[in-house]
């Protein structure tokens, strides 16, 4: 339920909010602390006990990214912001919750229990929702909605909970902070977008900082 509520339900429903009241890029300045949220659910709920080198390297990644994000973005307002650290709270303890249970259920085992106890709810939203007309709606949408349920909310889960419990949450959930970096090099690549120098200094800090924390986890 935990995991359902924070990573099925929570995350994707207040960052859409949040995204109605800030940009995309000042939201990846609260994504930067994903791993550091993980992190702290990961000693709260799975027991975990890092070293104090640890701490160090993940604020550092942290800051990073999120410097990063605050160097070319716009500033947020009060509700975006509340909605993400929300976001991130929920989503920091469904991944250390779905963590600790595959290590006796398997990564498979949590997120399909936990797709399946949001099935009603979620139904029902879907329901409520449903477009007034459907032929305005674009092959690209229906390749979206596709992967985002497929590989987002399930295949990429069953790998995600099985790294962290095998390699500990604490430590695998640092490499979250490539995330970020991950979707502007996908869209200078696809979209044709600039890749500043900011980018690649980032980058280059960040995996210094995996690197660390993992070491020290």
């Amino acid at each position: 339920m935990l995991v359902a509520v924070g990573g099925v339900v929570g995350f994707p429903l207040l960052t859409a909010l949040a995204l109605q009241h800030i940009t995309a890029a000042y939201s990846i300045v609260f994504i930067g602390l994903l791993p550091l949220a993980t992190a702290i659910f990961g000693v709260l709920r799975g027991g975990e006990h890092p070293k104090p080198a640890f701490w160090l390297f993940s604020t550092i990644g942290a800051a990073a990214v999120a410097g990063f994000a605050l160097y070319g973005s716009q500033a947020g307002n009060v509700t975006g912001d509340l909605l993400m650290v929300a976001a991130i709270l929920v989503c920091g303890l469904g991944y250390a919750e779905g963590a600790t249970l595959s290590r006796r259920l398997g990564g498979w085992q949590v997120i399909s229990w936990s797709l399946l106890l949001s099935l009603p709810l979620m139904a029902i939203i879907a329901l409520a929702y449903l477009p007034t007309s459907w032929g305005n709606i674009h092959l690209s949408s229906w390749i979206g909605l596709g992967y985002v349920s497929v590989f987002s909310m399930l295949i990429g889960f069953i790998f995600w909970y099985r790294g962290l419990a095998l390699g500990g949450i604490a430590g695998v959930g640092q490499l979250q902070l490539l995330q970020p970096f991950f979707g502007l090099l996908l869209a200078a690549l696809f979209l044709h977008e600039p890749v500043a120098w900011t980018m690649i200094v980032s980058t280059l800090i960040v995996v210094l900082c995996v690197a660390g924390a993992k070491r020290f986890s």
